[in-house]
């Protein structure tokens, strides 16, 4: 049956064992996942010849007004795209799901490079691609993320591909007596979370609740909260998660305390260090919206770890259409309500 029955402790485990050893494995298509996210549905589909599994999608679903919903693979499906007739046969193997849910459609935005040809590809066989043109409010994850590859790198190396200021600041950081550790404890996710709720404040950004990070750390073992400390002082923490060989820096925040200190800058670099050890293929800073250091600070601090590495493009979103009226809803009208729930705040 291509519907995982997580009933079967040996389904499970083979399905696991795939997601986490694919190529194209990503973080939040784990099924551990569905347990950080658990205000959602979730559901989990593969295909598999000759008795091995060769592609799947974990499903995040969520309840829409008029009883439908939408079936959403985050950073997924688990294959190569190019290989559309295996993502064709994984998006047909979910159909029972599609009825089941009473989807009106399937979101899918993996981890995977941009190219003409591969948009073309799925535009071509009816899907709704959102990728170039797309904005902030079109998109559920950024389609530009900053990657630092690690391999066959050393501490050396690695350091001579962020910015020249960027080692300045790591190494004066250090000087001065900023020190970084880790921990899972609840001491670390605690101070973390206190650090990452006056950045909110600062930046007027929303966060999740610290139960969230409770169920991420409860999810996943290979997970670590970074602390950076002067004298006293918590200046800076960090969430990260090494998914086998992806180290993912997921969220962060600094104090108001000592800025000028750069703390993050050298805790970021002690983060790379620990993939350095494990032998880790790369570093992913997360994503960003706008491509400018000029007038965004988030893509100024990520690229500034990136000069050699550069930004890397996704494809974006991939939709597989069931109703068209409840799809444009929920990608023009909804989208706009927001935005104008948003500016109403702000006055």
């Amino acid at each position: 049956m291509p519907i995982l029955d997580k009933s079967n402790a040996k389904d499970v485990e083979r399905y696991e064992t795939f997601m986490r050893n694919s190529p194209f494995r990503s973080i939040t298509q784990d099924p551990n996942w569905a347990h950080v996210k658990d205000d959602w549905g979730n559901e989990q589909v593969y295909v598999e010849r000759d008795g091995e599994i060769v592609a799947a999608m974990s499903l995040l679903i969520r309840k829409v007004p008029g009883g439908f919903s939408l079936l959403y693979a985050p950073r997924g499906p688990i294959c190569d795209l190019h290989d559309q007739k295996l993502v064709e046969e994984l998006i047909q193997e979910a159909e029972v799901l599609v009825k089941k849910h009473k989807a009106f459609a399937l979101k899918m935005d993996p981890e995977q490079l941009y190219t003409d040809e591969l948009d073309k590809l799925y535009r071509d066989a009816g899907y709704m691609v959102r990728n170039e043109g797309a904005g902030k409010e079109d998109l559920i994850q950024p389609r530009y993320n900053m990657i630092v590859k690690l391999t066959d790198e050393d501490e050396d190396s690695l350091m001579l591909k962020f910015r020249s200021r960027t080692r300045s600041k790591i190494r004066s950081s250090a000087r001065k007596g900023v020190e970084v550790s880790y921990s899972r404890s609840d001491e670390y996710l605690k101070k973390f979370f206190e650090i990452h709720e006056e950045m909110s404040v600062r930046n007027q950004i929303s966060i999740r609740s610290y139960d969230y990070f409770v169920k991420m750390r409860e999810a996943f073992d290979d997970l670590r909260i970074y602390i950076a400390k002067h004298e006293d002082d918590y200046l800076a923490g960090a969430v990260t998660i090494n998914y086998n060989g992806k180290l993912y820096y997921l969220y962060a925040g600094s104090s108001n305390t000592k800025r000028n200190l750069n703390p993050s800058y050298l805790m970021n670099y002690e983060m790379m260090k620990w993939g350095l050890e494990i032998g880790a293929e790369q570093y992913d800073l997360g994503g960003v919206f706008v491509l400018d250091s000029e007038q965004d600070g988030l893509y100024n601090f990520k690229n500034s770890f990136c000069q050699v590495d550069g930004v890397t493009e996704f494809i974006g979103e991939i939709d597989k259409v069931y109703k068209p009226f409840i799809y444009n809803m929920f990608v023009k009208v909804v989208p706009k309500i927001q935005k104008l729930k948003k500016k109403l705040q702000k006055k």
